[in-house]
């Protein structure tokens, strides 16, 4: 699966590729740092507009809409290139993978559901990689330049409810809600990797039966299809129970963290100790560090996915090596 990387013949896209997009995510995360920043002037400024008439000019305001334009302008240019190039990146990984896998066809066309894994897997490994690996990026970069800008922003932030006196309160509120958040959620959905991966099982084997009646009269007789189906749909109707409950602890703990910097920021706000435009620019850096911190939370179900192609992928590789060896003794 990591020939992409091993291989001399595509360091060009694997180590020079790897770069470029490191430089392209950093740089969208250092224009996502000075949006936040134009926030905090911006809703100063709409502040100081609607309490003091005539103290801010329609020229200096307006200004302020059109630094943000440019400011987004260049971010939407840099997001489309980086996922345009992202998409070319993954799809040369995924090549380097179907090479190995052609060159080791003689060893490969006797192991069952061959095909699926050379084709399907591989699609499904590269697409899954593209959106994951990308987002992990992203959060780790995002990570790494907003904690310390909240950080900053938290040291007006000493008193917390209920618990009191808590210096750059707001760091440790994202740091310990995220992490709660992720173990909860992980605890939570413990099985479902191997539930998807019994799905693909089930799925296989109800496929491959449907295949051989097309050749075959003798297959895909109406008894045997419909026992196949029957395991098909018991393993999904049990996914659906577990996503069932792991959907609604998820979904009531992230809708739950929608108030949590404005609780925690509520003594400071009552007793009107920073601005609107404080408020903002320290809520949208906590929500960047939060949600960089929640990024298993958020991505647990596509890394489900992943782990089951991830096993059967593994599990195709050992008996692609178990074959040539076979072979080589021979």
């Amino acid at each position: 699966m990591f020939k992409f990387f091993t291989q001399r013949k595509w360091f060009s896209w694997s180590i020079g590729g790897t770069i470029l997009i490191l430089l392209a995510t950093w740089y969208q995360v250092q224009l996502d740092v000075r949006i936040n920043e134009w926030f905090g002037e911006f809703y100063d400024t709409l502040q100081k507009a609607l309490t003091e008439p005539n103290s801010v000019s329609e020229k200096e305001f307006i200004s302020y809409l059109f630094t943000f334009a440019k400011i987004a302008a260049v971010y939407i240019l840099v997001v489309i290139f980086s996922d345009y190039f992202t998409s070319h990146w993954t799809f040369r990984w995924r090549t380097a993978m179907a090479d190995f896998y052609h060159d080791k066809w003689n060893q490969a066309s006797s192991i069952e559901g061959a095909s699926q894994r050379v084709q399907e897997d591989t699609l499904k490994f590269a697409r899954i990689m593209e959106g994951l690996g990308a987002e992990l990026l992203r959060s780790l970069m995002t990570l790494i330049a907003f904690t310390p800008i909240l950080w900053g922003l938290s040291k007006s932030i000493t008193v917390l409810p209920w618990i009191g006196e808590v210096d750059h309160a707001l760091v440790w509120v994202a740091i310990l809600s995220a992490l709660g958040g992720t173990i909860l959620l992980a605890s939570v959905g413990i099985k479902l990797p191997g539930i998807e991966y019994d799905i693909q099982k089930e799925e296989a084997a109800y496929r491959k039966e449907l295949v051989l009646g097309e050749d075959f009269k003798e297959s895909a007789k109406p008894e045997k299809i419909t026992d196949l189906y029957g395991g098909v749909r018991k393993i999904h109707y049990k996914m659906y129970f577990h996503y069932l409950y792991f959907n609604a602890v998820k979904w009531s703990y992230l809708q739950g963290m929608v108030i949590v910097p404005y609780l925690a920021l509520a003594p400071t706000i009552v007793t009107g100790a920073i601005t609107l435009g404080f408020v903002q620019q320290i809520i949208r850096a906590f929500g960047r560090v939060e949600t960089s911190l929640q990024y298993l939370v958020r991505s647990w179900p596509i890394i489900v996915e992943l782990i089951s192609v991830w096993k059967r992928l593994r599990e195709f590789e050992a008996k692609l090596e178990k074959n040539a060896s076979l072979e080589t003794v021979r």
